[in-house]
């Protein structure tokens, strides 16, 4: 490599694939360790999923916050991380990843961006992932102005006549949420059992017999379009009967196709299309490069933002005794450690 060329390489201790909230937890532990790192995602902001398919919606299962937006818990990993400086690269698909013979990492990106990385965390949530589509004639030109995939502001379907498909939590969830917001609220789902939680289905149903929102059974056939605004569409019930809902917004959640694109490439050991770790420091079969967040499998594996922030904490330990194996590994506390609260930028206690 040449000189000028050395000079366009970013190095740094640690490379982070994903910038979802696992992805930025993992900087925070890693930042309470001294080990300093980069971001690279694909999308053109930090957030993973919760910002680009749910920002508004509420999240109940995180420690210490009854209550919380997925955008606004996004913003507050942000600030969290902030004391330790990780440089965020954003819009770019890591597209090379090459172990070297010195245990170090090259590292690539589509648009050229380039890393020499003394450890990998991959964070990559489901990888490359689209929504399912509605596939129905119509719905394509409509899609961002009447068909949606994700909630990006939910007050702007408030006073509105709303159609949702889907069984799953999304579903249910904005179903719940909408409820009393909009003008009207049509649920309708393929068949009679639910991916989602069944105290939400419980409510659902609760307020379809209160006559507070309607639920059908069955599949949305076609859509009713008048110039080129969507004014009503046609439910093809299991019985084969059609029901006519007047809409003028379909939020279809069909779930995502998830691919994990280039990281196939890597060389890295797969199960069931993740990535397979250990459960000590979540490390890949590649040593150097570790796996947090959906994107992995073990034994017990729970797809929950709870367990990537734990297997986030493990991994940056196991980063930290791969960049410096023959470095002692002490468990400081932030509530007693001077130089975890000097990384923090916080005064010591009186």
């Amino acid at each position: 490599m040449t000189e000028a060329a050395s000079r366009d390489v970013i190095s740094t201790e640690c490379l982070i694939v994903g910038a979802g909230p696992t992805g930025l937890f993992a900087v925070f532990e890693l930042g309470l360790l001294g080990i300093k790192c980069q971001l690279v995602d694909t999308l053109a902001h930090p957030g993973g999923q919760c910002t680009e398919l749910y920002p508004d919606k509420p999240i109940y299962d995180i420690p210490a916050l009854p209550v919380c937006g997925a955008q606004e818990l996004v913003d507050r990993l942000l600030e969290q991380i902030r004391p330790f400086g990780a440089g965020l690269h954003l819009g770019q698909e890591v597209s090379l990843l090459v172990p070297r013979a010195d245990r170090r990492f090259d590292v690539e990106t589509a648009a050229g961006t380039r890393f020499d990385a003394g450890a990998v965390i991959i964070a990559a949530g489901l990888g490359s992932f689209q929504p399912r589509r509605l596939m129905v004639p119509g719905a394509d030109a409509c899609e961002g102005r009447q068909v949606h995939y994700r909630v990006r502001n939910a007050r702007d379907f408030a006073g509105k006549d709303l159609l949702i498909a889907g069984g799953g939590d999304s579903a249910l969830d904005w179903t719940l949420d909408f409820c009393g917001k909009a003008r009207s609220v049509t649920l309708v789902h393929r068949r009679p059992h639910f991916r989602a939680q069944p105290a939400s289905v419980a409510r659902m149903k609760e307020l379809a017999t209160a006559g507070r929102l309607r639920y059908l059974e069955g599949t949305i056939s076609s859509l009713s379009i008048a110039g080129d605004r969507i004014t009503g569409a046609t439910v093809l019930g299991a019985d084969k009967s059609l029901a006519e809902v007047e809409c003028e917004h379909v939020l279809a959640f069909f779930g995502l196709h998830p691919k994990l694109g280039p990281v196939a490439d890597w060389g890295l050991a797969l199960e069931k299309k993740a990535l397979r770790v250990d459960t000590e420091k979540f490390g890949t079969s590649v040593p150097g490069i570790f796996a947090i967040g959906d994107i992995n499998t073990y034994p017990g594996k729970k797809k929950l933002i709870l367990s990537g922030f734990h297997e986030a904490a493990l991994a940056a330990f196991g980063v930290q005794h791969h960049l410096y194996p023959e470095q002692r590994q002490f468990l400081q506390y932030t509530t007693t450690s001077p130089i975890m609260r000097q990384r923090l930028g916080v005064a010591p206690p009186d």
